[in-house]
């Protein structure tokens, strides 16, 4: 668990966060080191490092709808320790603190990446419609930043391009099996991530391409060179 004595370390993440987003081309609701620094002291964060002080990994709690609902957020791994399994250790420890700290809660998360669902699923995460998240709407505010939340705004906060997943300590199935159906159906998840990137997008496209195609929307945002 992260500490005080880690919000040095604060603006590394956050200008990771922001740089990672923009090489994938995806949107990302924009945290402050400030922010970040709050979620140390607070004791609702986890953070990697090694033993000569180098950031490796980060992750945080956000709490909604008065506690009912968690989300672990802003994960984030320095791209020289990518692929080495340090994004499933840091999901892992924040998963665990958030079931300790709030163990009613409904755990939630967000993603456009297939990585993250294939950790969430393994975790006991399902795959779940907008309609299940919490509808505080802080949490939806925090959209704002994003490079979609035109498209999000468009389908009435029912879909965009992120796959909500969720894990219900009241209702849920086992780790086992939502991990088998994640491994049975990944080839079905992938494709329906590239067709979210084709459905909704291409309104914004055509609406660009009227406006002459200046880059400064959504086209620029995903596709330039």
């Amino acid at each position: 668990m992260a500490t005080a004595a880690d919000s040095t370390y604060a603006t590394t993440i956050t200008d990771e966060m922001a740089a990672s987003a923009a090489a994938r081309g995806t949107g990302i609701a924009k945290r402050s080191p400030e922010y970040v620094a709050k979620k140390m002291e607070e004791g609702k964060s986890v953070i990697a490092h090694t033993k000569e002080g180098e950031w490796v990994g980060f992750c945080y709690i956000e709490t909604w709808s008065h506690g009912e609902y968690v989300a672990n957020s802003g994960l984030i791994v320095a791209p020289k320790y990518r692929k080495s399994g340090v994004a499933k250790s840091i999901k892992k420890k924040i998963f665990e603190l958030s079931r300790e700290t709030y163990p009613k809660a409904k755990i939630f998360g967000l993603t456009t990446g297939l990585a993250v669902m294939k950790i969430n699923s393994e975790l006991g995460y399902e795959p779940v419609t907008y309609s299940e998240l919490t509808q505080d709407e802080a949490f939806w505010a925090g959209c704002t930043s994003c490079v979609n939340y035109d498209i999000l705004m468009s389908k009435e906060r029912k879909n965009c391009m992120c796959t909500a997943m969720l894990y219900d300590p009241s209702d849920h199935y086992e780790p086992e099996e939502t991990q088998r159906y994640f491994k049975e159906n990944e080839k079905g998840f992938e494709r329906l991530l590239r067709f979210k990137q084709w459905k909704l997008l291409r309104p914004f496209l055509k609406k660009e391409k009227g406006n002459g195609g200046k880059g400064t929307g959504l086209r620029y945002h995903f596709f330039k060179r």
